[in-house]
């Protein structure tokens, strides 16, 4: 579970940190926190800055896809939001 949570800004080709891990030696949960991490801050508002929206963090994930972000994961994430998923309906 630390793994996990310590490789999440790792990137597939390197460019993440703390160790600059690729494609292979990231963890799935690793990969998949981080597509749902990136996701997450940029739907909501930050101190510098107002929440995007649903389109440009679909955008910012699809266009990176294979990149930084798993393919496999990035395509579970867009089939979620296509069927209708929402922080916003999940917050307690």
């Amino acid at each position: 579970m630390l793994d996990t949570i310590l490789q999440h800004h790792e990137r597939l080709d390197g460019s993440g940190y703390p160790k600059g891990l690729t494609d292979k030696e990231i963890l799935l949960t690793s990969k998949i926190l981080a597509v749902a991490d990136v996701v997450e801050a940029m739907l909501s508002d930050r101190p510098h800055r107002r929440a995007r929206d649903v389109e440009e963090a679909m955008e910012e994930i699809s266009s990176n896809s294979g990149k930084l972000y798993d393919s496999l994961v990035v395509k579970s994430c867009l089939e979620l939001f296509q069927g209708g998923f929402s922080f916003e309906a999940h917050k307690e």
